[in-house]
């Protein structure tokens, strides 16, 4: 097992790893739409908080040594489901391989942001 970090995407904001790499596998842990550069919440809407979060996700499974197009598996939470297709629309452009996936709407998510992924990636 070993440890994934970079500076390129948010630090963890608790007691986990930004991601592991195991048994040829990367597991990252939810990202969400916070800058790495500043540390503060991406303006705006579902749209430009996916965008970040995805970015952030990039940016991991590089510091990694893979790529977004070899993600098997994404867990999403939305917010608020009625965001589901403006969601997908940012989602599309950036997981163009179509991973398995699970996405879900959950009441709050981590310092009230709109959304959260995180993957599992082949290296």
């Amino acid at each position: 097992m070993e440890y994934v970090s970079t500076d390129k995407a948010p630090a963890a904001i608790g007691p986990y790893s930004q991601a592991i790499k195991c048994g040829g596998m990367v597991y990252t842990s939810g990202q969400i739409a916070i800058d790495p550069a500043t540390g503060k919440i991406e303006e705006g809407g579902i749209q430009q908080q996916t965008h970040r979060v995805c970015r952030n996700v990039a940016a991991l499974l590089e510091a990694a040594g893979t790529d977004m197009t070899k993600v098997v598996k994404t867990v999403c939470f939305i917010a608020d489901m009625a965001d589901f297709a403006a969601f997908n629309e940012v989602y599309a452009q950036y997981f163009v391989s179509k991973p398995a996936r699970s996405c879900v709407a959950v009441k709050t998510l981590p310092k009230n942001v709109l959304v959260e992924i995180d993957t599992v990636t082949q290296l």
